[in-house]
């Protein structure tokens, strides 16, 4: 045993997108993760939804893994790891739902005694939950909410209105993301938990690649726990360098600005097709998402 001093390292968000059906979550994860890494193709949703994440392909041209029934909490960290192998920076879980209905459903049809049984399944969960909280990438998890209507105002009348309930999974599933994002059937969000203190009590806001950024600014914000001196002299060629540099934070981007500049001018000084000071506000990724779109 050795105690050190507390410091905050660089850090990969576990975030949970809950809300109704028709409320931006798939969407929503997806313009997180651009975001975050500002790159399509390190990209992969876990898709359990009948693919309806590729109703969203014309984003970009991120992944998809097609998880099919059992949806057990083996099969979600075989996919986990899978995503994982292929050196994906942001795995985005839609829905995580399907893992707890599952466990409900199997939990149902054993005989004996009910509450002895949850030994049976309960691990078999955590092991789901720390393969998430222990994986070194992003994680975004959507989550189905329980539906009911309301009753509200508008024009004098008063007009039912869809809203999501308590999410579909394991009590107190929450207590394991960073950031817990509730979204209404307008597509508006809040955040109902945020260990960043980047949203919460703030009002309720459409969720762009802007939240993305804003959340990876944060988790690069810590002592990074990597050598960007040595990376930048590793790379080989011109994508590599520009991938790197719009993978760390803006201030990162500051600091070593001259030792990217002089890399870019070793590797093609004469056929660079980047700015000369890698200036962010000239990048237009392909596939860019205007702030302003809103889900179909």
């Amino acid at each position: 045993m050795q105690l050190q001093q507390a410091q905050r390292k660089n850090v990969k968000i576990k975030l949970a997108l809950q809300g109704s059906s028709g409320s931006g979550k798939s969407y929503s994860a997806l313009q997180i993760g651009f975001g975050l890494v500002n790159n399509w193709s390190k990209i992969a949703v876990i898709d359990t939804e009948n693919q309806s994440a590729s109703l969203y392909a014309n984003m970009g041209n991120f992944n998809i893994l097609v998880l099919k029934p059992p949806f057990s909490p083996e099969r979600y960290i075989q996919a986990i790891n899978v995503c994982i192998q292929s050196q994906m920076q942001v795995i985005i879980i839609d829905s995580l739902s399907m893992e707890w209905e599952f466990i409900l459903d199997a939990h149902s049809n054993l005989t004996g005694n009910s509450y002895t049984n949850w030994a049976k399944f309960t691990p078999r969960h955590q092991q789901l939950i720390q393969a998430i909280i222990q994986a070194d990438c992003h994680i975004i998890c959507t989550l189905r909410a329980k539906q009911d209507y309301i009753l509200s105002e508008k024009n004098g009348k008063m007009i039912p209105e869809k809203v999501g309930m308590k999410p579909i999974q394991r009590e107190g599933v929450d207590y394991e993301f960073t950031i817990v994002f509730e979204l209404d059937i307008r597509h508006n969000a809040t955040a109902s938990k945020d260990r960043t203190g980047l949203f919460m009590g703030q009002p309720e806001f459409k969720i762009t690649y802007q939240t993305g950024k804003q959340i990876s600014d944060w988790c690069n914000m810590g002592v990074p726990n990597y050598d960007l001196g040595l990376l930048i002299s590793e790379c080989t060629n011109m994508d590599e360098l520009r991938e790197l540099y719009y993978s760390v934070s803006s201030v990162e981007q500051q600091q070593f600005r001259g030792q990217f500049d002089r890399r870019k001018e070793e590797l093609n000084p004469s056929k660079s097709t980047i700015p000369s000071s890698f200036n962010s506000n000239q990048f237009n990724p392909n596939g860019n998402i205007h702030p302003n779109t809103s889900p179909k």
